[in-house]
């Protein structure tokens, strides 16, 4: 008896062990993480799911107690990890990929079964009972008067005269509207993999994030910027942001103190030249609009040059 003990014992620390080993590989080998709750999915949906992240990611369960144990024992190395840990609660997994995180995070979520309420449950969605008869006899009534949804009696059964908003997301599941929903024959729940958070590259953040375009990405953070410098400049603190600024800033007011005094540089001859005389610029200026007409010209007097000839021909011929 002692023996098989001690396999037992020795069978275990094998599986942790191999586990361990497991857990080491995925992480070593692949940038991002998703942290998924598992609650109400069947082995034979989590096979389908596994199946459908073939070639693009790899599934992994186990027990939270395991699961930290193995992180920790991994974060002297790589303390990077250490940001997966406050996520391993509840009844979660990890599915780790190198691909497009939005296109992997859609697979994921698109497997859903559709499942009956049973009471207890947590409603994941509103449940509304539409409208309409229900092909059930009258000596049911009672029961939907018990859950104060307003009914008739029409050619001989119950039907329902208004929509009836029976559950709201995050209530829980009573034995009667349960029974009701079943008596209906209504399945209001699909249940799968649901994404929590995820790791990416030593970052953690929620899926929502994903959602994000591009475009808003860039516009937040270029107000970013603006904000830094700003506020950079108003404490006379240079940053990355405000020194572009400081320098043009400068740049201004040095041309304005050598516009003011006889302090000259070659970047500020041509301004002062202008300031002494604009009228030497339009005289400039005029030839250059001369010689920029000059080719338009020449091409009209020769339409009309080619014009002419034509007309003399027609008169010769005519």
């Amino acid at each position: 008896m002692n023996t098989t003990i001690k396999m037992s014992k020795g069978d275990g620390r094998t599986k942790k062990e191999e586990y361990f080993i497991r857990l080491k590989t995925l992480l070593e080998d692949y940038s991002s993480i998703f942290i998924v709750n598992v609650d109400n999915v069947g082995s034979n949906q989590m096979h389908q799911i596994r199946h459908a992240l073939r070639g693009k990611a790899v599934v992994l369960m186990g027990k939270n107690t395991m699961i930290r144990r193995a992180l920790r024992s991994l974060i002297a190395d790589y303390p990077h990890f250490e940001k997966l840990l406050p996520h391993v609660k509840g009844n979660i997994g990890f599915v780790f990929t190198n691909e497009d995180l939005k296109e992997t995070r859609d697979v994921i979520l698109s497997n859903r079964m559709r499942a009956p309420a049973k009471a207890g449950a947590i409603a994941p969605v509103n449940v509304v009972i539409p409208a309409g008869n229900t092909g059930m006899d009258p000596s049911k009534t009672s029961f939907f008067q018990a859950l104060g949804v307003p009914t008739k009696i029409a050619r001989g059964t119950i039907e329902i005269i208004n929509d009836v908003h029976l559950l709201k997301t995050g209530a829980k599941v009573g034995a009667s509207e349960a029974t009701l929903l079943n008596m209906l024959n209504i399945s209001p729940f699909t249940y799968g993999l649901s994404v929590l958070q995820i790791y990416d590259n030593g970052t953690t953040f929620h899926p929502s994030i994903l959602d994000v375009e591009e475009s808003a990405l860039i516009q937040r953070l270029m107000g970013g910027i603006q904000q830094i410098a700003a506020i950079s400049l108003s404490i006379g603190y240079p940053t990355l942001a405000s020194v572009p600024h400081s320098l043009i800033n400068g740049y201004k007011k040095l041309l304005a103190v050598a516009v003011s005094t006889d302090y000259t540089f070659p970047a500020v001859e041509q301004l002062k030249a202008y300031l002494a005389d604009p009228s030497a610029f339009a005289v400039a200026a005029a030839p250059v609009a001369a010689v920029e007409e000059t080719p338009a010209a020449a091409t009209a007097a020769a339409e009309e040059e080619e014009e002419s000839d034509e007309d003399m021909g027609l008169d010769l011929f005519g």
